[in-house]
């Protein structure tokens, strides 16, 4: 009989997407040829950024980061770890590099920061919205932070529209009453394959022309 509760599986999918969000923020550190400092202010804001909005917009206190403070130390080592890492081996990173621990981040960040708002007892609209703000903010602050226009606006690939998808798929099977750790798991399972297809077939959004003219 699955006897975990609902608050354990939260943390423990909270724990997978932050570390994999940080690892994507990392990535893009150091592509960037960061330092230290900010491979972990890159990777933080990665990380928790999503989570912070959710919690300010909820009026949730305190931050899922500051009441586990030992995340803060964790992250600061994984920069550690990865910075000397990948400098002795000399590794070469790809864009598919990011995107991998960022589709998984993005799946089980929608599903989480859904189920929260739902917990609250926020409309369906508001909880949708918190889903995908929790998953997209923290790649919109990486993305910043490197000095480029954030992915999710300008690359034509869907993104934030899985998000918002992934988060109604949540909603839809929390309302067939199906147990809490089921629909996160088949929401979050969902939101991360639809992203992976839609990288590894270049699924394109529809794009505006420019009406500016030299």
């Amino acid at each position: 009989m699955f006897s975990l509760s609902i608050q354990s599986i939260q943390f423990t999918i909270e724990i997978i997407a932050t570390f994999a969000f940080a690892l994507s923020g990392i990535i893009a550190g150091i592509k960037k040829r960061m330092d230290l400092v900010g491979l972990c202010i890159v990777s933080g804001v990665s990380a928790f950024g999503g989570g912070t909005l959710r919690d300010v917009l909820l009026d949730r206190r305190p931050f899922f980061w500051v009441s586990h403070s030992t995340w803060l130390w964790g992250l600061i080592t994984l920069c550690l770890l990865a910075m000397f890492f990948m400098r002795e081996r000399h590794i070469t990173l790809t864009e598919k590099a990011i995107q991998i621990p960022d589709a998984l981040g993005l799946g089980l960040f929608t599903a989480l920061g859904t189920q929260i708002a739902l917990g609250l007892g926020m409309p369906a609209i508001v909880a949708a919205l918190m889903g995908m703000m929790t998953a997209v903010f923290g790649g919109v602050l990486r993305d910043i932070c490197c000095n480029e226009i954030p992915k999710a606006f300008n690359d034509h690939q869907p993104y934030a529209v899985l998000a918002f998808l992934g988060s109604w798929v949540l909603i839809g099977l929390s309302a067939l009453n199906l147990p809490e750790w089921l629909t996160l798991l088949l929401s979050a399972s969902f939101t991360t394959l639809l992203r992976w297809l839609a990288i590894q077939f270049k699924w394109k959004l529809p794009g505006q022309k420019s009406a500016l003219k030299n």
